[in-house]
Formats: C-alpha cells, sequence, structure tokens
C-alpha cells in the first residue's frame, strides 16, 4: 500500500480510518472447523434435494449392478418429468413389496450415531423398504411374457434385454405370489405407477410377484456407477426400449399424458450451477480478502 504524506509529514486521514477499517483474517484454526460444518451442510443439502449415492445391498441387478457398488442417483429429474422405459430407478416399496435388505443385530449407539451421519450425508446403508430396478412398462403399457422365444413383450413389442443375467426358467407355471417363473400373465400398468423387473431375474423379486410401484415413491433415477473405481460408469437406457411404442388408456385411445423432459439434465444442472457459482463467489471474496490483508 502507497501511503499518501501531507506536506506536513502527517499521514492522511482517509487512508488512516481505512486501515482501522480493514479485517483481520481468520485463524486457521477457526476456519477449519467453520470450513468443515460448510462442507458438511452442502453434503446434507445436496444429498437431500440434488444426489444421493445409493449402496447395492443384492444380486438382484447383477450384472449391470453388484453386490456393494454404489450409484449416483439424481434425485430431481422426475421433479419434471415421469421416468421412462429402461431406466434404472431407487424407489419405495409399497406393503406388498418383501423387505430384501437384512438389517442385523442392533450396532449400538455408536453405531446408530454413526448411520445417522452416514444418512445425512448420502452414503449410509438402504432401508429394508428402499429398491433398486429397471422400469420395464410405463402407465397404461400391457407388459407380458413370454412371446415363441421367451422374451418379454411390452404394447405386443419384444425386448431384447442383453442385460439380463441368469433368466427364470420358461417351464415353470407362472404364479402370482411369487417371482420364480419368467412367464407371467399380461399386466396392464395402471396410471401414475410403474412396472419394474430386476436384471437378474433368477433371484429378484420384483413387479412378477410384488405388483407395480407408485411413481410417488420413485426417490431417483440411478444413472451412474460410482464406487469401486474399477466400475465407473453411465447407466444409459437399453436401445431396445427405442422400438416400443407409446402406451395408450385402451385400444382406439391416444397416448396416455406425460411430462416429456427426455434428460432432466436442466433440473439437474441449475441447482448444481447455483451452489458451484456460490462456492466460487466465496472462493473469490476469500482471496481477494486476503490479498487486502496482504497489501
Amino acid at each position: 500500500m502507497v501511503r499518501t504524506v501531507d506536506d506536513d509529514g502527517t499521514v492522511d486521514p482517509w487512508q488512516r480510518r481505512s486501515r482501522r477499517r480493514t479485517p483481520r483474517q481468520m485463524p486457521l484454526w477457526q476456519e477449519l472447523p467453520l470450513l468443515l460444518i460448510v462442507a458438511f451442510c452442502l453434503a446434507v443439502l445436496i444429498r437431500t434435494f440434488l444426489l444421493q449415492a445409493f449402496f447395492i445391498p443384492s444380486g438382484s441387478m447383477e450384472n449391470t449392478l453388484l453386490v456393494e457398488d454404489r450409484v449416483l442417483v439424481n434425485k430431481v429429474v422426475y421433479d419434471v418429468r415421469d421416468p421412462v422405459r429402461g431406466e434404472v430407478v431407487v424407489f419405495r416399496g409399497t406393503e406388498q413389496w418383501v423387505p430384501q435388505v437384512d438389517l442385523g443385530p442392533d450396532p449400538g449407539l455408536a453405531g446408530r450415531a454413526a448411520q445417522t451421519v452416514g444418512d445425512l450425508i448420502g452414503v449410509g446403508r438402504p432401508g429394508e423398504k428402499d429398491f433398486i430396478k429397471r422400469v420395464v412398462g410405463v402407465p397404461g403399457d400391457r407388459v407380458a411374457c413370454c412371446d415363441e422365444q421367451g422374451r418379454v413383450t411390452v404394447n405386443d413389442v419384444p425386448l431384447d434385454e442383453t442385460y439380463v443375467f441368469q433368466d427364470s426358467p420358461l417351464d415353470l407355471p407362472p404364479n402370482p405370489a411369487e417371482c420364480r417363473s419368467r412367464r407371467f400373465d399380461e399386466i396392464v400398468v395402471p396410471p401414475g405407477q410403474i412396472f419394474v423387473m430386476g436384471d437378474h431375474r433368477l433371484v429378484s423379486q420384483d413387479g412378477r410377484c410384488q405388483g407395480p410401484v407408485p411413481i410417488d415413491n420413485v426417490v431417483g433415477r440411478a444413472f451412474m456407477v460410482v464406487w469401486p473405481a474399477s466400475r465407473w460408469a453411465p447407466l444409459p437406457v437399453p436401445e431396445t426400449y427405442e422400438s416400443v411404442p407409446a402406451a395408450t388408456a385402451s385400444a382406439g385411445d391416444g397416448p396416455l399424458p406425460v411430462r416429456p423432459t427426455p434428460g432432466g439434465g436442466v433440473a439437474l444442472l441449475v441447482p448444481i450451477a447455483t451452489v458451484v457459482s456460490v462456492l466460487a463467489r466465496y472462493g473469490r471474496s476469500t482471496h481477494a480478502r486476503r490479498r487486502r490483508l496482504l497489501s
């Protein structure tokens, strides 16, 4: 800083006042806990409204998703549109859905506290009614199995499900009380609900025997495997679903109304851009403050 000295040798009083108003730099031992609190609050906000890392507890989605994989779930995409066939979704099962997670013994006070913190920041284990499956049918779809080649059909169009691992046997008769058979009678997906199935059909307990799921129960879309690092990969919609025609309410009726925002990317990117902008402004203001202190 250049000091302005008057002819009589005194310092300019304006500079003396501005120097007294210069804020003092916060010590590291005070700034570090504050930054940790800010980071924790941001993690909670992102987990609550934007994204959540979801732990895979069972083999019902193998080999697309393996046990102990972690997927990133977009929690805002279905605020602007409905689920699309072929997407992998996380949802809360209805009372009809049998829990697939063994919660194990009581972890104790310390264990429960750790689980609570993990749940807040989005790295905890899922609840017993949390499921992850693939959307096969949307409202109005007619889903059945099987055609002459043993394939699932949607609106009479067979699906080439190359992602299916260990399909259920064809020789077992259909049983609405269990998901052991590949065959099941035609299901018309009710309005406001989706029909879901696991990629590992042999072990998956899904819509074949537990019924459709309300769209309101869907937590979000799983769009990427993020852990372990060796399995980092997106979860796109398989091409086979592109050939399925739009669902109709009944014969002769037009397509059922949906909220048709294909990607939902804007709904995800706008909040993230806002958070990044706030952090960038905070960083610039901190950098400028330190420059003033050092000048």
